[in-house]
């Protein structure tokens, strides 16, 4: 089963965890194990940084087969600092269109 790791914007969006949570929905279903960083602070609590908390991501990321893109992501500074570390370790990357719709 290959593992995916979800990448978007969340400072700013509104339902940015509806939109992160309707991705990894639709991957499960077709049989993929799903990162979802957007529930990352149920886990780790609000005492992190923002660099701390993209470090995780990173991490997170480098141990996933491939990443998918929520419309969006090219405004967001993580989820840019995320597809450039996908491009580097040659990760596989797809763009999902309409979740944010």
């Amino acid at each position: 089963m290959s593992r995916i790791y979800i990448s978007g914007p969340i400072t700013g969006v509104k339902n940015y965890k509806r939109y992160f949570q309707g991705a990894k929905d639709a991957l499960t279903a077709k049989g993929y194990d799903v990162v979802n960083p957007a529930e990352l602070t149920a886990v780790i609590g609000d005492s992190f940084t923002y660099d701390e908390i993209l470090a995780i991501d990173l991490d997170l990321l480098s141990r996933c087969d491939a990443m998918v893109q929520l419309p969006g992501w090219e405004n967001s500074r993580g989820a840019n600092v995320e597809y450039g570390y996908a491009l580097a370790a040659d990760k596989i990357i797809i763009k999902l269109e309409g979740i944010l719709a």
